[in-house]
């Protein structure tokens, strides 16, 4: 029989390879050997099955059961879900008033907006949205869950959740619940701030996106007209947004081209430093960042950055480790990858997001100060008192209900000792 030329031209090329990459050509012999076992159970299933089943679809799960066992954030989607998430909604949209994300492969709200439908019906930080219009979330891609949220003002959608048990019952099952939210057009705002007792400065950062930038400079630039001599930056709940953010908040109070932040991954071209100006707006402004087990992503890179410069003292909880980079891969079929090609890293070599395990990463703070679940639902409550005196007090008791905030009275305390302490200047 007559082999075709084209047939012979592949043979005699994978014999070459395996002669001068012998290596190589084990490791590629073994790949397939191994891909052979995902042939052989789609063969099994297409003759054996009980009933007759597309062979896309089992290609579609067999490729986001490999991007499963990476992490959190990379994702294989369907040429559907690819295309929904890559389209912009336009023009008014509704929702329940929460910031989420992936946590242990559930759906976790980070923080309920204040006066919205999930602030009103008393979902907390770390509850689990375990189910959306009784369809589970378990391994939903995160921008997907956000899409059935959201919807006309009006409507309705039904969530259920779930709530981890605390003190005597913490060994008990997790706590459901359903919960019914009409969806209402929810207006956010990325940076509240206003002036404290002895001159200090109080700017909560709610998330790094639209003009957050531009919000803290005007922020800032206020609370100097008013006298601001110390500042307290709060991340507590930020669930961090946008890197360039996060970068360009620091150049604010890092100057001298100091490193903000910098990513590494296994290609050298996946390497890239981010450093300050030669001048900084605040060079000299006393700082402390308050963070907490939800502060992730632009936050970290945030609290890092001033951390290792030492430039401000960090307060409160380990932060939550968040901190990777992903890239949009789109593939032949319309589907597409996200993938993990990188992770972020302090300036001093800290990698900040965190293993498997969550034994590593995040920001660790330079004065620990844990706070338990009902303090931290009564501090929730009780923050529109600090911007809105009355409006919450009013409501919840002012003087019965009212809970310390234990980090923010650290942080202030030592911005009013400063002089003591001495400048938190970096050192030049």
């Amino acid at each position: 029989m007559k082999i075709p030329r084209k047939v012979l031209f592949i043979a005699g090329t994978a014999a070459l390879m395996g002669l001068v990459f012998p290596y190589a050509n084990s490791a590629v012999d073994q790949t397939y050997q191994q891909l052979k076992t995902i042939v052989d159970v789609l063969e099994l299933i297409k003759e054996n099955y009980v009933e007759e089943i597309d062979s896309q679809k089992l290609i579609y799960g067999a490729a986001a059961g490999m991007v499963q066992q990476l992490d959190d954030f990379s994702q294989f989607m369907e040429p559907d879900l690819y295309k929904r998430v890559k389209s912009d909604t336009e023009g008014e949209f509704g929702g329940i008033g929460i910031r989420v994300d992936v946590r242990e492969g559930w759906l976790t709200i980070v923080t309920p907006l204040p006066n919205t439908p999930a602030y009103r019906a008393g979902l907390y930080p770390g509850d689990k949205i375990i189910k959306i219009e009784g369809e589970s979330t378990r391994d939903m891609i995160v921008d997907e869950a956000i899409k059935r949220l959201r919807g006309t003002p009006g409507t309705k959608v039904n969530i259920t959740t779930a709530r981890e048990p605390e003190g005597k019952d913490a060994d008990a099952d997790w706590v459901q619940r359903d919960v019914a939210l009409v969806r209402e057009l929810i207006k956010t705002e990325a940076v509240r701030y206003k002036m404290l007792d002895g001159k200090i400065g109080y700017v909560k950062l709610i998330d790094f996106t639209g003009h957050v930038v531009d919000d803290v400079a005007k922020a800032l630039g206020a609370l100097k007209a008013e006298g601001m001599e110390a500042l307290v930056i709060d991340l507590r709940y930020d669930p961090g947004g946008l890197l360039s953010a996060s970068v360009d908040i620091a150049k604010f109070f890092l100057d001298g081209s100091r490193m903000i932040v910098y990513t590494k991954g296994r290609r050298p071209e996946n390497y890239q430093e981010f450093r300050a100006g030669s001048r900084a707006q605040y060079p000299d402004l006393p700082v402390v960042v308050l963070v907490n087990r939800y502060s992730a992503s632009a936050s970290e890179i945030l609290a890092g950055a001033l951390q290792d410069n030492k430039r401000a003292v960090i307060i409160g909880e380990r932060t939550f480790g968040k901190a990777s980079v992903q890239s949009m891969i789109p593939l032949s079929d319309k589907s597409a990858l996200r993938l993990t090609i990188a992770k972020y890293y302090t300036p001093s070599g800290k990698s900040i997001h965190r293993d498997a395990k969550g034994e590593n990463g995040g920001i660790t703070p330079d004065i620990e100060i844990k706070v338990d679940r009902e303090t931290e639902t009564k501090l929730i409550k009780q923050g529109e008192e600090l911007f809105y005196p009355g409006k919450e007090g009013e409501k919840n008791g002012k003087d019965k209900s009212r809970v310390r905030d234990e980090m923010l009275e650290r942080g202030m305390e030592l911005l009013k000792a400063r002089e003591v302490l001495g400048n938190l200047r970096a050192a030049k």
